[in-house]
């Protein structure tokens, strides 16, 4: 259990930062377009902070960590939200900064979703076996 809540905590610290990130760096550069760096906050925040709280109260309450399934959620779906978020990240800097952004930033952020989905394909599965374990049987 302690795996989700120092990743939700380590999450919502950099939901905060690339949100501080993202004012300044707009605000020095002088841009008021649109850029993928205002979406980082969310995202670090909704699928990070958010996501690692509930997965947090599911284990508590069916005992998901300590096995393989939910060991596989847990790099599959960090993995999958640290490869979209860099990307965005790149790809928001690079519009900020007036530079092209190139095709292979938006082939990795796809890959990152990919990544993130297998993670919880993986998360529902190993719910749904803890779920078969809870119910039993009417007499």
């Amino acid at each position: 259990m302690s795996k989700s809540y120092y990743a939700a905590h380590i999450y919502m610290i950099l939901g905060v930062v690339s949100g501080l990130y993202y004012r300044e760096f707009t605000k020095l550069n002088e841009f008021d377009g649109r850029t993928q760096l205002a979406l980082i906050h969310t995202h670090l925040l909704s699928l990070g902070m958010l996501g690692f709280l509930i997965v947090l109260a599911l284990d508590k309450l069916f005992q998901l960590s300590g096995t393989r399934l939910f060991t596989l959620f847990f790099w599959f779906y960090n993995a999958g939200i640290a490869v979209s978020v860099a990307m965005m990240f790149v790809h928001g800097t690079q519009t900020v900064l007036g530079l092209s952004v190139p095709m292979a930033v938006s082939l990795t952020a796809g890959l990152g979703h990919v990544l993130l989905t297998v993670g919880l394909i993986l998360l529902f599965v190993l719910l749904g076996k803890r779920l078969k374990k809870t119910v039993q049987p009417a007499a």
